[in-house]
């Protein structure tokens, strides 16, 4: 399967976040902590360029915590400020303010000898589509101020939120860039949820997901549903998977879409347990 989703909106809103980038300090980049470097749209990093930077390791409690720790060390080593958070429950967030302060603390130390005093920081949230903005900004700001959903590409238009007198927020759309060099990229992104389900493959999507827990994760399916997972065979699995969930066409057919969507739902809601999809070894 081809992975790639890119639609006409999102090349005016690489656009002007390249404008906005010149009003603000700061630059906070949500990431999916499952997938921290594909999750990572390529033309933030340019976009930000002379900024501070904060890299927020959203759904930490979907990952596998041995990877979070190492992910969090990766980052930090090439210049990022890093937090493990859960937009969702609130985990993780009071620590957000103290490490804004720190990576904005040159910015704040000019302005006071220039006798500029609670003047606030100014921050563009920025990250992939779904991988949590408006959520994370909800519960940052401790209210609904921005609209959220489960589906890619609900934030469009520019927003700013006054969080308190030192803080500013703009939030902006998510964006993708046109074309993954890597279908590897694509693939995980696909799996986490950020590709329009629209136009996925489903059947093919759960094997992809398949082949990778008997690969790094072997035995979740068995513990997850009951079988014995036949490593190497993925389609054999994926029937199993069906029959154990009584995924049924008429004439007790298994019913393979039915058996994959569950399968692909299980897995974002980590119901199959934590699991990080990418190592940062592949990246160094």
């Amino acid at each position: 399967m081809n992975y790639q989703w890119y639609p006409g909106h999102m090349t005016k809103a690489r656009r002007m976040m390249q404008e906005d980038a010149r009003l603000v300090d700061l630059i906070i980049e949500l990431v999916d902590a499952r997938a921290p470097m594909s999750s990572r749209n390529p033309d933030i990093d340019e976009i930000g360029k002379g900024k501070s930077r904060i890299l927020l390791l959203n759904k930490s409690d979907l990952a596998d915590e041995k990877y979070n720790a190492m992910w969090k060390a990766f980052f930090k080593q090439k210049g990022f400020f890093v937090q493990e958070i859960n937009a969702k429950s609130g985990a993780g967030i009071k620590g957000i303010i103290p490490l804004v302060q720190e990576a904005c603390r040159e910015k704040i130390e000019r302005d006071r000898k220039r006798g500029i005093i609670n003047r606030p920081v100014r921050a563009m949230v920025s990250g992939i589509p779904n991988v949590g903005k408006s959520t994370f900004i909800n519960s940052f700001a401790g209210r609904s101020c921005t609209r959220t959903g489960n589906k890619p590409g609900v934030t469009k238009g520019k927003q700013w939120i006054r969080l308190n007198k030192n803080l500013e927020l703009l939030d902006t759309p998510g964006i993708l860039w046109p074309k993954f060099e890597d279908q590897k990229v694509g693939e995980r992104l696909a799996m986490i949820g950020t590709i329009n389900d629209e136009i996925l493959q489903v059947e093919e999507l759960a094997a992809a997901i398949i082949g990778y827990l008997q690969k790094e994760y072997p035995g979740r399916l068995g513990e997850r549903y009951g079988i014995i997972d036949a490593e190497g065979n993925v389609y054999e699995t994926l029937e199993k998977i069906a029959v154990s969930r009584r995924c049924f066409q008429k004439g007790e057919i298994p019913d393979l879409v039915r058996a994959s969507q569950m399968l692909v739902d299980d897995f974002r809601g980590g119901k199959i347990g934590r699991i990080t999809l990418e190592h940062p070894e592949e990246w160094q």
